[in-house]
């Protein structure tokens, strides 16, 4: 059965602690915990966190008599108990997890291989540890990292415990290595230190999402990003509160799983990025009647990319009519170099949309509101992503450095107790993101009313003849065309020595020669009307956007592939087509 979602005589205690290993002991003394649900539905694993302390310590015995304290684990983050429970027997035995992400490609081995070797090299691993099923992946991406031997889950319970009883860790030393995804550059480590963590938990589930007596998580983020690892698997747990997991790959072979958990277990609180909401909404006429009842949710938090109101909308109407209330809808600002959360909006409060003239705002930088004149395709709505939470500020920033008022689009600094101290071994990356004690995003935003509303990455700003252009302005216009794949248009720029100029690629359904001509040319002019630029048009075969691994479009990998030839007519004809993304994308 899996755990109750309250606890009959251990006292809600909502974050305040200083390690993990604080809060586990505490949560361990109730009957709330993990469970985890198969494609069929049923719950295939129940974890209390009174077995996973039990468990984690007497992994971390055995952790310590094989590794020197201090040492990392690179730890394939499967959604698994085997896993957690490898994560939080770390922790007891002063070692650093790194988790790196499960494969995410049908005939992506190569690309996976090089990724995780990345990760385990970035950490300076002294093993790389996974399910047995991938011990030949693993194998082949340590056998180039010096000093990192392969271990699986197994192989761990079969260590010999250690003399002595580990110590572990304190406020004060690392928690783990978080790499970013990626999406404009290669992955970073994020160092967690507990104390930063902790206050990121106690942040998120007291004055976030006020966690409170009878809730209940679920969730189908991997484990290795941080909306997962912090959002799903600390949190509820620095609360004592249950959590019902879905693999990720089950959530997209059937994205309404998700809703059903939720339904038959009561869930208040889950998360997903706007891709998530969109794929349940399209497989909504599926639903059997009495099957969907989400009238319990108030938290339904969106996070982890650009906040899509079009989403939002599709799975408010496609489930209102089974109890949803679109104000349960949080979206809020985060990234993993701030744990995890930056900002909350009031719970409980209707999305706020801000409609902008775009024409206004690439000339000027002002988000300035659209007009009753202001033609659809010039409007673009953001959402506003909430206040800073407690402890924690936001700046926008001029290219001077000078603060900016309201509507002024720049880029975004935070600072906080939550802030990582820097990417590990990597001191020249870390000092480039300070500013004192203001830790640079990357993103760019204003603020309308006291929330934060997010517009993109810096780095992703096309830039043509002075106008400032965002990619995603042309891609989600692109992605309304007949024809064209939702989710599968990138838009980025090159220099080609004398000027900037843009390029889409947009992924198209099967098409004979004189339809992909004309649905070339009806791309050619939704950009030209939607941003006022040209731009190269490259149709291209389906499954051919390069993702992160948390889901993100990579513009900056498909600029590398586009210059590469890889979308020239040869390849196109000749390329490997049955490559499936394993992320949310139809």
């Amino acid at each position: 059965m899996p755990t109750p979602s309250t606890n009959t005589t251990l006292a809600m205690k909502v974050g305040g602690f200083s390690t993990i290993c604080e809060a586990l002991d505490y949560a361990a003394q109730g009957e709330t915990g993990y469970n985890f649900f198969n494609l069929r539905g049923e719950a295939t694993a129940v974890l209390t966190y009174k077995d996973l302390r039990e468990e984690a310590k007497m992994l971390a015995r055995k952790l310590a008599g094989r590794f020197e304290r201090g040492a990392r684990l690179a730890v394939i983050a499967e959604t698994s108990p085997e896993f957690i429970v490898t994560f939080f027997a770390c922790q007891y035995a002063g070692l650093v997890p790194a988790p790196m992400p499960m494969p995410v490609n049908l005939g992506g081995k190569d690309g996976y291989i090089t990724q995780i070797r990345q990760m385990i090299a970035g950490a300076k691993a002294a093993a790389a540890v996974g399910p047995e099923t991938l011990r030949e992946f693993l194998d082949e991406a340590a056998s180039r990292v010096p000093g990192a031997e392969v271990l699986s889950f197994t192989d761990l319970a079969e260590l010999d415990d250690a003399d002595e009883e580990p110590t572990p860790f304190g406020p004060d030393e690392l928690c783990y290595i978080q790499y970013s995804s990626g999406s404009t550059s290669a992955p970073k480590g994020v160092i967690g230190v507990q104390r930063s963590v902790c206050a990121n938990l106690t942040a998120i589930a007291h004055d976030g999402m006020y966690i409170q007596p009878g809730d209940r998580a679920s969730s189908w983020l991997p484990l290795y990003h941080d909306m997962g690892l912090i959002g799903f698997v600390l949190t509820p747990m620095a609360g004592q509160t249950s959590v019902d997991f879905l693999a990720t790959s089950d959530f997209v072979r059937r994205p309404l799983l998700w809703l059903r958990i939720i339904t038959e277990n009561k869930c208040t609180i889950t998360y997903s990025p706007s891709f998530g909401y969109e794929l349940a909404a399209k497989r909504s006429a599926r639903i059997e009647p009495g099957a969907i009842d989400l009238s319990r949710l108030r938290v339904a938090g969106i996070g982890g990319d650009m906040v899509r109101p079009e989403a939002l909308n599709a799975f408010a109407e496609a489930f209102e009519p089974v109890g949803f209330n679109r104000n349960a809808f949080t979206p809020s600002y985060g990234m993993a170099e701030a744990t995890l959360a930056i900002s909350f909006p009031e719970l409980g409060a209707p999305v706020t949309v801000d409609e902008v003239d775009m024409r206004h705002y690439t000339r000027s930088g002002v988000a300035q509101p659209a007009s009753a004149v202001t033609s659809p395709e010039h409007k673009r709505g953001f959402v506003l992503c909430g206040r800073p939470l407690p402890g924690h500020d936001i700046e926008v920033r001029d290219e001077n450095g000078a603060a900016m008022g309201e509507r002024s689009v720049g880029r975004i600094f935070i600072k906080g107790p939550s802030l990582t101290t820097g990417y590990f071994s990597d001191a020249e990356a870390s000092d480039a993101i300070f500013d004192g004690e203001w830790l640079d995003t990357g993103d760019m935003g204003y603020f309308l009313d006291g929330q934060i509303v997010i517009t993109g990455r810096a780095k992703d700003l096309i830039i043509i003849n002075g106008r400032n252009i965002w990619p995603q302005d042309i891609e989600w216009a692109v992605e309304k065309v007949d024809g064209v794949r939702g989710g599968g248009v990138a838009a980025f720029s090159i220099d080609d020595g004398g000027s900037e100029r843009i390029v889409v690629i947009a992924e198209r359904r099967g098409l004979d020669a004189d339809a992909l001509a004309a649905l070339k040319r009806e791309v050619s002019v939704v950009v030209q009307n939607a941003v006022g630029a040209p731009a190269e048009i490259v149709l291209a075969r389906p499954h051919s956007m390069v993702m992160t691994s948390s889901g993100k479009l990579s513009r900056a990998k498909m600029r590398q592939k586009y210059l590469a030839g890889a979308f020239t007519e040869d390849a196109d004809a000749t390329e490997n087509t049955t490559r499936a993304l394993a992320e949310a994308r139809v």
